[in-house]
């Protein structure tokens, strides 16, 4: 069974930068795509960015186009976003997710995930 780590949340003013890192507990093949995704209070999940297991292919939410990058190190077996001129409507639980079988343009659906971690708080001050 999989495990999914994340780690790197935290408080942060508007205008700031994080970087949220995912590490599984088992071995994540570089064939996984994966994802992250973020819920704030009182509102559904949804997509924030994805990656295909090579890296080559990334997709992102349109509200955090520009201001996002998401990597992955194979080697390491672990994934990254960052997340820059941060601001409040960012606040949310940050979700780390992996799929085992998914083309790239399914990897916005959280339907196409197999395992998923426990979240990181995410805070965005005003």
């Amino acid at each position: 069974q999989v495990q999914l780590v994340e780690s790197g949340g935290g408080l942060v003013q508007t205008g700031g930068s994080l970087r949220l890192s995912c590490a599984p507990s088992g071995r994540i093949f570089s064939t996984y795509g994966m994802g992250w995704f973020r819920q704030a209070p009182g509102k559904e999940r949804e997509f924030v960015a994805s990656i295909s297991g090579s890296g080559i292919s990334t997709n992102y939410a349109d509200s955090v186009l520009g201001r996002a990058t998401i990597s992955r190190d194979n080697a390491k077996n672990t994934v990254y976003l960052q997340m820059n001129s941060l601001n409040p409507e960012d606040t949310a639980v940050y979700y780390c997710a992996a799929a085992k079988f998914a083309i790239p343009v399914n990897l916005r659906k959280g339907s196409a995930y197999d395992y998923w971690g426990q979240g990181t708080q995410v805070t965005v001050s005003s």
